[in-house]
């Protein structure tokens, strides 16, 4: 027996549809979500339980377990389902939807912060953007940094190209090079 899936139509602006057939934005693709049975969603007579404190009960009998769970005021969540019954666990949905939430925003992160910087930078702006980096490395990211040469700044490569070195030493602290090419004027720089 598998966990049932509700369809649900999500556009690529990720709008949910749930009453209607249409979006005004262009592209809507069909994806599955897979729904947790809770409470009284959970039709089988038997399930195994795993108690709030994440003791095995054993198998028990679906009410017992409910009327545990509304005793301690949490939910009987299905977690997994298994061949014979499914495992429960007594927790808090609320907190077990929002710990999921949270974690899927922080696979979304990315992982590497660009700096772009210019070869006639100011003291402050180039302190600023440092800062920034030493803030972003010790949070576990990892710092691209870009040296843009527009026109006539084309002379000044040299220029670039120890502005680049100079960042890559000011973050030594807090980091490591892992790349610096000179010929680019790009250097990644990551957590120590």
């Amino acid at each position: 027996m598998t966990l049932p899936y509700i369809y649900k139509r999500i556009c690529s602006t990720k709008c949910y549809l749930e009453s209607t057939n249409y979006c005004t934005h262009s592209e809507d693709n069909l994806i599955a979500i897979q729904k947790q049975l809770i409470n009284s969603q959970i039709k089988s007579p038997q399930v195994f339980l795993i108690d709030h404190e994440n003791n095995n009960r054993g198998l028990i009998n679906t009410n017992d377990a409910l009327e545990l769970a509304e005793s301690l005021e949490l939910d009987l969540v299905v977690v997994s389902q298994g061949q014979d019954a499914p495992i429960a666990k007594i927790l808090n949905y609320g907190k077990l939807q929002y710990q999921k939430k949270k974690r899927q925003g922080q696979s979304a992160r990315p992982t590497v912060k660009e700096v772009r910087l210019r070869p006639n930078i100011g003291a402050a702006d180039y302190n600023l953007r440092i800062e920034q980096a030493v803030k972003w490395l010790s949070k576990g990211d990892s710092v691209k940094f870009a040296i843009r040469l527009r026109g006539r700044e084309n002379q000044y490569r040299e220029q670039a190209g120890e502005l680049l070195e100079r960042a890559a030493t000011a973050l030594s602290q807090v980091g490591k090079v892992q790349s610096l090419d000179r010929r680019s004027l790009t250097a990644q720089i990551i957590p120590a």
